[in-house]
């Protein structure tokens, strides 16, 4: 089992992004292009997943950082507000659920960025 403590403090922190997808076109695509590189170069990025629920059609996209600095970076990117101001050109709905993460463990079978 893994905790993610120093002296109390909860060391990373995780925002998943659930939607549901409308029609991409190629400015979405560079939009899309330009949040994730500022996610990978905010501080503390430690990486992330997607999920797709095939009953809902809905989209998980989930990041892991090392503190909220870099979540806060990013929420706070020119293009990703941008991206939230036309959110309903591309996207039929989104909810956000920013956590801290309190622990991780498995069985080391399942290969995780938060367990590497």
């Amino acid at each position: 089992m893994a905790f993610i403590h120093i002296r109390g403090e909860v060391l990373m922190y995780s925002a998943t992004f659930i939607f549901t997808a409308k029609e991409y076109d190629d400015e979405f695509h560079a939009l899309d292009a330009l949040i994730a590189t500022a996610a990978k170069e905010s501080t503390g990025y430690i990486g992330e997943e997607a999920w797709e629920d095939p009953k809902t059609g809905r989209i998980a996209n989930v990041y892991y950082w090392k503190s909220e600095a870099g979540l806060k970076e990013l929420i706070a990117h020119p293009k990703h507000i941008e991206a939230k101001k036309r959110y309903t050109e591309w996207l039929g709905g989104y909810q956000v659920i920013i956590a801290q993460v309190l622990k991780t463990y498995g069985d080391g079978q399942v290969r995780h960025v938060l367990a590497e």
